[in-house]
């Protein structure tokens, strides 16, 4: 499993990349097991009212979230590109431009 987390206007993201021979979401959009790389992340955006309080620059806001959506790719390079833009474009959506990505691969215990 590889975590890719995203940093930025004091709160943070965080999706999983799932490695062949390991074992990806099996719900309802869930990509085809036969794919090597499986990429699973919240997505959210702004709301005016509803939704759940986050901090954001100091700054309470309201955020929906999306059910989450899969996505196979067949290269690890492939699924990371899309991790990151994934990560970044989450932030966009609440008004945050300046995200740190971190790339971490779990090690089993």
């Amino acid at each position: 499993m590889i975590h890719v987390h995203g940093r930025g206007g004091g709160t943070a993201l965080t999706g999983t990349l799932f490695e062949r021979g390991e074992d990806p979401p099996t719900y309802k959009g869930a990509p085809d097991e036969d794919a090597a790389y499986v990429w699973v992340c919240d997505a959210f955006y702004q709301v005016e009212s509803g939704g759940s309080a986050i901090e954001v620059d100091g700054e309470e806001i309201r955020v929906a979230f999306e059910s989450p959506m899969p996505r196979g790719f067949d290269t690890r390079e492939q699924a990371l590109s899309a991790a990151r833009e994934h990560i970044r474009t989450q932030f966009a959506r609440i008004g945050v431009e300046d995200v740190e990505i971190e790339v971490e691969k779990e090690t089993p215990a």
